[in-house]
């Protein structure tokens, strides 16, 4: 019964979750709150092993979750149900591409779905920001991650201001910010 709860949440995220694998975490983050598969908080952990893994994030994620809730075969389940939709879509439009290269109500639903894929990315992105900086997302100065702040200015500061490390790839920040990480635990 697991394997099919699986399939069907991540088939309704690879439905919905367009704009890439950030849009998928709102769907996440509702997963989390009505399954009990997993907490925010290791949602935030997710998140970071998924950004710092080959591989693209929303499947990554799946994999992790299905993983986590199913062992093996519930990680190959989530996966195959968040890439679902997406290869029907793919199979449907190259079966009528001609037909659709020029509809002036295709491109005018793509062009509509822009701004709903770029909402979905922000709240994805605030809502990681207020589980990284903040305990259990509540924003005040009593809930404050200090260290997760200081190393988010450090980060800042290396990656856009200082001319020796703003041209580092971005592999040697993820991998010190692990490092620390895992040696200040947080």
């Amino acid at each position: 019964m697991i394997y099919l709860q699986l399939f069907l949440e991540f088939f309704k995220t690879g439905l919905f979750a367009v704009g890439g694998g950030m849009a998928t975490l709102p769907f996440l983050y509702d997963m989390a709150e009505r399954t009990g598969w997993f907490t925010a908080a290791q949602l935030a952990d997710m998140i970071a092993v998924s950004e710092s893994t080959p591989g693209p994030i929303g499947v990554n994620m799946a994999t992790y979750v299905g993983y986590v809730s199913g062992g093996v075969g519930g990680a190959l389940i989530a996966t195959l149900g968040l890439i679902t939709p997406s290869v029907i879509v793919v199979l449907i439009i190259a079966a009528f591409l001609k037909a659709f290269r020029d509809n002036r109500f295709v491109n005018a639903a793509f062009y509509g779905l822009r701004p709903a894929s770029t909402a979905m990315v922000a709240s994805a992105g605030l809502t990681v920001l207020g589980v990284t900086l903040f305990q259990d997302g509540v924003v005040s100065l009593e809930t404050v991650h200090w260290k997760a702040v200081v190393l988010a200015a450090v980060l800042l500061v290396l990656t856009r201001w200082v001319k020796p490390t703003k041209k580092l790839h971005p592999i040697i920040f993820i991998l010190a910010s692990g490092v620390i990480g895992a040696l200040l635990k947080f």
